[in-house]
């Protein structure tokens, strides 16, 4: 690894870092982030944790190499230990600072951001997620001082890709009961980001294991140029590769993966795009089968569909706001067994409290073999509780927009839920409307119990609320 020094950086800096985000590091290569802000990021994250050994990883962006060097330069500068995964994804690097028992972990990514961008994701000791109020501010304030010293004594890197990957495989493969699976055929879409190695070497103990599952690839070799664009599944233009392929190989479902695979989606044998809820309440059912009176975490987005399955299963759901720090904190508290958001992030109570996208295709391959075809599973539950997936506005005044929303459905609201966003329930129908920290958008999710024509109708009377 190169030395590095920061002194282009000492001599740049103006501004603020604009890189910091609620809970992570994001921003355009060049403009808000670059190889010197890296470098002062990593010394601040060393010197505000205190950190003697931290695990760092890295996705497939063509600048997450050098990101990636700088940041363990400047965590090897501040003395510390530096165990490097190397091409990895941000579950891996969760899982290995729990496993290493380190003072934290980084991993260099960007996920599913666009093609000029790159950022962190970051944890402390125990895989505890990093934000404005337990870490991310002090870093900041550091990483803008930037007024480090170099220990006496350096720290070392060292290669521990092998060790911790081989670990992370053995426990990712104890989520599912091999004997229960059936010989499906299953269609893997990495979109040429992280997923591809980690799948293989998942599908490889698999089969020593004497699983009968056989899979078709698509797009899988890892490739920082993202050939067919940033893999995001969760755009519906993204989409038909996947459906297409399912469909064209005549597979039992479709997987696909975002840049740094901690979410995944999935598709039926049609190639039918399952929305994200749905997907929760069949997890959340399948954990509650094997664990009775279990706790289960959701989002406030979409809800009816989790909490009726939770329900009938004997389970406990308690509602937390949107976003990972907010559903890994609820997850320790509560001591769930699972949680899930809509957004197709899913979070385990045996997997350090951390969400995983490899986890729940091997969950859904034991539903499928047990239960049958995924559009059957999901049929029913589509029917009993249709909703609108989430509709974005971009709007000139949000916070005026959202104004005139309650000042038009309070007044026959059953109940109004303000733990993120509004929910609004109306009774037969009920609608989440949250405002986006970083743009002026608004997001909008509509459901209904047992009449699809209600989601519609209640998504048009939203919309001319918000649009006056």
């Amino acid at each position: 690894m190169r030395k590095f020094s920061p002194a282009i950086y000492l001599e740049r800096i103006e501004s603020a870092l604009t890189c910091f985000k609620a809970y992570d590091i994001r921003g355009r290569m060049g403009i808000d982030l670059d190889e010197n802000i890296a470098y002062s990021i990593s010394a601040a994250f060393a010197v505000a944790l205190d950190a003697k050994t931290v695990v760092l990883g890295r996705d497939v962006r063509s600048s997450s190499e050098a990101l990636a060097n700088c940041v363990a330069q400047g965590l090897i500068d501040q003395g510390c230990k530096v165990l490097d995964l190397g091409l990895s994804g941000t579950e891996e690097m969760y899982f290995a600072t729990t496993q290493f028992e380190a003072d934290g972990g980084i991993c260099v990514t960007a996920s599913h951001n666009p093609m000029d961008y790159n950022g962190m994701k970051m944890v402390r000791a125990g895989s505890v997620p990093l934000d404005a109020a337990s870490g991310l501010a002090r870093i900041k304030e550091l990483a803008e001082e930037n007024a480090f010293k170099k220990r006496a004594t350096s720290g070392t890197i060292r290669d521990v890709a092998g060790e911790a990957h081989s670990e992370y495989v053995e426990r990712i493969c104890e989520f599912v009961d091999i004997a229960a699976l059936k010989p499906l055929k299953i269609l893997v879409n990495a979109g040429h980001g992280a997923a591809g190695p980690t799948f293989d070497a998942i599908v490889e103990r698999l089969a020593d294991l004497g699983s009968p599952l056989t899979f078709e690839r698509l797009f899988h070799e890892p490739d920082g140029t993202f050939p067919q664009g940033i893999p995001n599944p969760l755009l519906p233009e993204n989409r038909p590769a996947t459906a297409d392929a399912v469909c064209a190989t005549s597979a039992d479902f479709g997987v696909a993966w975002d840049g740094d695979f901690d979410r995944c989606f999935f598709f039926d044998h049609t190639g039918a795009f399952i929305d994200g809820e749905y997907v929760v309440g069949l997890l959340a059912e399948a954990f509650l089968a094997k664990d009775p009176g279990a706790t289960i975490i959701h989002d406030p987005r979409i809800i009816w569909n989790t909490q009726d399955l939770v329900s009938k299963a004997g389970g406990r759901a308690v509602q937390t706001r949107t976003g990972h720090a907010f559903i890994k904190q609820a997850m320790r508290d509560e001591n769930a067994v699972y949680g899930g958001e809509m957004s197709a992030h899913h979070y385990f109570r045996d997997f350090v409290y951390c969400d995983s996208g490899m986890i729940p295709w091997l969950l859904v391959a034991e539903l499928v073999s047990r239960h049958g075809p995924l559009a059957d599973l999901v049929a029913d539950r589509k029917a009993t509780f249709p909703s609108s997936g989430e509709i974005n506005f971009t709007l000139e005044d949000p916070k005026v927009a959202i104004m005139r929303v309650r000042a038009a459905f309070e007044p026959d609201a059953i109940t109004i839920d303000e733990m993120d966003g509004l929910g609004f329930d109306m009774g037969d129908w009920r609608f989440n409307l949250r405002s986006s920290n970083t743009e002026p958008v608004v997001r909008l999710n509509v459901e209904a119990r047992g009449d699809a024509e209600l989601v519609a109708e209640g998504v048009d009377r939203v919309k001319k609320a918000l649009l006056g």
